[in-house]
């Protein structure tokens, strides 16, 4: 049915009827490759893959916050009973958010270890943009590591 048929049925006609005015759209395409960059685009608080071989595109959908399979997966049943959460990314931000998750309420910290090799190699790039940063005390650090004889510190204060 059409939306102009169902919006007078909806308990929230007003306030559905607000939201299509304000930020829906009816975007035609001319195939599914266009659907997806439109989609990724937009980067979707939700996105129905009402299809009937979702899983084929599904590697292809890079930004949305949930993504409901098929034409049997509605929305209602990923934000009420499906399973996951329906703390999501709304306004566009799916380019760079997640859905709300486990790793929100664990505390995590990045492990760095390198080789004296490794550390050498990354300290010539560590001790450039430091030095562009003007943070000559990180710019020694990673100098002190480099171990090729042949590398000089391009910018050092007393200019040696």
């Amino acid at each position: 049915p059409s939306i102009t048929r169902l919006l007078p049925t909806m308990e929230r006609a007003a306030i559905v009827e607000t939201s299509i005015n304000g930020r829906g759209a009816l975007i035609k395409v001319s195939d599914m490759a266009q659907a997806i960059e439109v989609a990724n685009r937009i980067a979707p608080e939700h996105l129905e893959l009402s299809v009937a071989d979702p899983e084929a595109w599904l590697p292809q959908i890079r930004h949305a916050g949930a993504i409901f399979m098929g034409r049997h997966t509605s929305e209602a049943l990923g934000d009420y009973c499906a399973g996951p959460n329906h703390v999501l990314p709304t306004s566009g931000t799916a380019r760079f958010s997640s859905p709300l998750g486990v790793y929100d309420f664990q505390k995590r910290s990045s492990i760095i270890y390198c080789s004296p090799q490794g550390a050498s190699e990354l300290g010539k790039t560590a001790s450039v943009l430091a030095r562009g940063e003007s943070l000559s005390g990180h710019a020694r650090s990673a100098e002190y590591r480099i171990t090729d004889p042949d590398w000089k510190a391009g910018n050092t204060e007393d200019g040696k």
